[in-house]
């Protein structure tokens, strides 16, 4: 497999997670940070507007995974690589979210 296949699923693993806070957020009814807001990233969007955007984040890394090169859950670096992308955005994620409520 190219390294631009691992780049991919690195990228794939970055939008499914960030698909989670949105997507859960909308479906509880709860309004969000997204980059629809204003500002973005920090003001808070609507629940059907998160649930929205969860829903592309998830069809995004679903795309990235199984559309780009042979995704097999037994191949160590492929994991790796979408492990590395989530891993990447959960704490990005957490840093820019703890600024916003204060956790920190």
């Amino acid at each position: 497999m190219g390294w631009h296949v691992y780049v991919a699923y690195f990228f794939a693993g970055m939008f499914l997670v960030n698909a989670v806070p949105h997507f859960v957020s909308g479906v509880c009814g709860r309004k969000f940070p997204s980059p629809f807001a204003s500002p973005p990233g920090k003001g808070e969007s609507s629940a059907m507007v998160n649930v929205l955007w969860g829903a592309f984040n998830l069809v995004i890394g679903y795309l990235l995974v199984f559309r780009v090169g042979e995704f097999f859950i037994r191949e160590t670096w492929s994991v790796l690589a979408v492990g590395a992308g989530g891993l990447v955005m959960a704490v990005m994620l957490a840093a820019n979210f703890g600024k916003v409520y204060g956790g920190k």
